[in-house]
């Protein structure tokens, strides 16, 4: 059995608030009785992309007692994500920032759909032979998660759906051409959500930072999208077990 732990939009930087929503995750996933196959973090880590909010991030969420990787979103920098979170100097500072983790029985591919100085995604070509070359290294009965921050179809939140991931019939191909691809995971939306893409499971992650409220809760304000105080932050569980998968989504109290 697979278990990742799945949270996004931190947005560390933005209030004191959203370091005690993210230390309220942090901590309660290092207390539970169980060693995490993965925690994944689905972009917009800092608010403002500065280097001190990276060296809080390194802290108190790489920190963990379980295995973390991380995506950049959309007010993330990539040059700073990488000097100060992965622990290199970038030599090329706007190339996109994609990792893999080769774990016991699966992979995680992160891509980075971030596009510097806008807030919708695309994944550049780069990317893309990035995630064709670790997909056709993996043998094909190793299920693959792929995750990135913005989510490739359109939700049913219109602010969120403008700025969404465009040119996404690239990836729909390319997964298409990977069975072994289980469920492609991502955040953005401040609002946990699960879909299809490309006949995979599409889950996207609660927002740590705030929750974005849906059309038939909204009153009509300009920011009226977003929750500031009442939804406590949140997470998702994804379990892989005999083929199946399943995910549990869950609030955490927060500080």
């Amino acid at each position: 059995m697979i278990v990742i732990a799945h949270f996004s939009d931190i947005h560390v930087g933005s209030s004191p608030r959203g370091r005690a929503r993210t230390r309220a995750v942090t901590e309660f996933l290092d207390s539970l009785p169980y060693a995490f196959d993965a925690v994944v973090a689905t972009g917009d880590l800092a608010d403002h992309g500065t280097e001190a909010e990276y060296a809080w991030i390194r802290e108190h969420v790489l920190g963990s007692r379980h295995p973390v990787l991380a995506c950049p979103g959309n007010h993330d920098r990539r040059d700073a994500f990488r000097r100060v979170l992965l622990g290199a100097e970038p030599t090329a500072p706007e190339a996109p920032v994609n990792q893999v983790l080769r774990a016991d029985g699966f992979v995680l591919a992160l891509c980075d759909s971030s596009v510097p100085g806008k807030d919708e995604g695309f994944l550049e070509e780069e990317t893309l032979d990035w995630l064709e070359e670790e997909l056709a290294r993996t043998p094909e009965d190793v299920p693959v998660f792929v995750g990135f921050h913005h989510p490739p179809v359109a939700l049913g939140i219109p602010f969120v759906d403008g700025l969404r991931q465009f040119g996404e019939e690239r990836l729909a191909a390319l997964v298409r051409r990977h069975p072994n691809v289980v469920a492609l995971l991502c955040g953005h939306a401040h609002t946990g959500a699960a879909t299809t893409f490309a006949g995979r499971p599409l889950l996207v992650a609660p927002g740590v930072v705030s929750t974005s409220k849906l059309p038939w809760e909204q009153n009509g304000g300009p920011r009226d999208y977003v929750y500031r105080d009442e939804t406590p932050p949140a997470l998702a569980f994804h379990v892989f077990d005999a083929g199946r998968l399943t995910t549990h989504y869950r609030s955490v109290p927060a500080r």
